[in-house]
């Protein structure tokens, strides 16, 4: 079980481009957690940028006990989850896990985000970001753990991936 919490600090870094997107860092961003869920994208707007969303988990949310007796599953870039009888409360489920959509920073990391199986602990650096493009789509992250809904999910741009 991993119970380090996401970090999050001030980022220095400028906006750039990436593909046909805008991309401004809003935090620097490291993660250590469990892959609780995987979905691909491949046709909605932000396939061409996000093409991979991990529901992750960290603290209680990485224990296997705990997660034996949560169903989990991801579907139109949300993730959910339902239980019969909460394993720790229901705050503790939704502050120490969420749904992340993955920006791949080059080729390799995309590999490595296709081969990332869930149960796996994983760790991940880059930074939270908002992705604007020329046509006036605009996807910006969430800067926190403790929201949820429509408008919680870390839209991240993965530098560097670690699997264990």
């Amino acid at each position: 079980m991993t119970q380090q919490l996401p970090t999050q600090t001030n980022t220095k870094h400028s906006s750039f481009t990436y593909h046909d997107y805008t991309i401004t860092p809003l935090a620097d961003f490291s993660i250590e957690a469990r892959v609780l869920a995987k979905e691909a994208y491949h046709l909605d707007r932000g396939a061409s940028l996000s093409p991979i969303d991990l529901a992750l988990g960290w603290g209680p949310m990485s224990d296997s006990k705990v997660l034996n007796q949560i169903r989990i599953s991801q579907s139109n870039r949300f993730y959910y989850w339902h239980v019969d009888h909460f394993p720790i409360p229901r705050e503790a489920i939704e502050t120490n896990s969420a749904n992340m959509h993955m920006i791949p920073a080059d080729d390799t990391v995309e590999a490595q985000l296709s081969d990332v199986r869930v149960g796996q602990l994983i760790k991940i650096e880059g930074y939270l970001v908002q992705a604007n493009a020329k046509d006036g789509f605009n996807w910006k992250s969430s800067l926190t753990r403790q929201d949820t809904g429509a408008g919680a999910c870390e839209l991240v741009f993965v530098k560097k991936l670690i699997t264990q």
